[in-house]
């Protein structure tokens, strides 16, 4: 005669090691020789066990003139009998979940990226105003022989240049560049005009009409400055500028050392920005650009 009882909740069974490593769970009959001597491992017993089946919610057991000990435990799975199946997902989900995270990533360069900019931008800022370059006016003549001062150049963006006119390669060079650079900011309509400023550091040689004959042959708005040597010395330290005669010729000719720098000033006169010699004309016109564009911000 046969055992059973009602299964109260899903339950799963093991069989024990000496079952060849299998679980019987589920077969659709007793196999043969199920009896088994009683054996014991290193962590647990292994118990004698037989055949087994279930039917419905019930288990039926062998008769209890052969009695046999048969482990059970609780199922977390309900009344799955085999392994938990992995999840799997459609492939438009793990798209998404693809599509989000790396959005998450980009955004987050993105603004990690913004902040150190912004923070380069202003370490930039500090550095230039603790040069204190440009402070203080100035009074020379321009040249159409009208007088100019620096109050006269606040309203515009000025990029400005100090050279001579007999300086045989450096100041053309860099007089070139930028009209480059002027012509690269008008074709921005967006963009205010940027002022070109020529400054002489040699006062003596470079009077009105040499430095009006000099400027034709640059930018059509370049404005030629110059003024008697104390002005032009005093204009030139405020700008840091450094210039120095050299010896002269036999026919009277010299040279200037001078340094070599164009200048950015805001529309309110204070020094933003200088450009040595090897700084190209493409980066000098992105460089102001940026300028222009966060002027109101830097203000406040």
């Amino acid at each position: 005669m046969f055992q059973c009882w009602a299964r109260l909740r899903p339950w799963r069974l093991e069989a024990s090691s000496a079952l060849w490593g299998r679980s019987l769970a589920g077969s659709p009959r007793p196999p043969s020789n199920c009896l088994s001597q009683v054996a014991s491992s290193g962590r647990r017993p292994v118990w004698r066990s037989c055949p087994f089946w279930t039917v419905g919610d019930f288990c039926l057991s062998v008769p209890a003139s052969q009695p046999a000990l048969i482990l059970w435990r609780p199922s977390s799975q309900g009344r799955s009998w085999g392994p938990r199946p992995e999840p799997h997902y459609p492939l438009r989900t793990r798209l998404l979940v693809f599509s989000i995270i790396t959005l998450q990533l980009v955004l987050a360069w993105l603004y990690f990226k913004s902040e150190k900019e912004k923070q380069d931008k202003q370490k930039r800022i500090e550095e230039l105003r603790k040069v204190a370059v440009g402070q203080g006016n100035f009074q020379l003549v321009d040249h159409t022989g009208r007088a100019c001062s620096k109050e006269d150049l606040k309203g515009s963006w000025i990029l400005l240049y100090f050279g001579f006119t007999h300086c045989p390669d450096i100041c053309p060079e860099e007089l070139e560049k930028m009209s480059r650079v002027v012509n690269m900011l008008d074709a921005d309509p967006k963009l205010p005009r940027l002022q070109p400023i020529f400054i002489t550091v040699d006062p003596e040689r470079d009077t009105v009409e040499a430095v009006a004959k000099y400027v034709k042959e640059f930018h059509p708005r370049l404005r030629g400055l110059t003024g008697t040597p104390e002005q032009v010395k005093e204009t030139g330290r405020s700008y840091r500028v450094y210039y120095s005669t050299g010896p002269k010729d036999e026919d009277n000719d010299y040279l200037v050392d001078h340094t070599v720098i164009l200048y950015l000033l805001a529309p309110d006169g204070r020094f933003l920005d200088y450009y040595n010699r090897y700084k190209t004309d493409v980066k000098i016109a992105e460089n102001i650009r940026g300028h222009m564009t966060t002027y109101k911000s830097l203000l406040t």
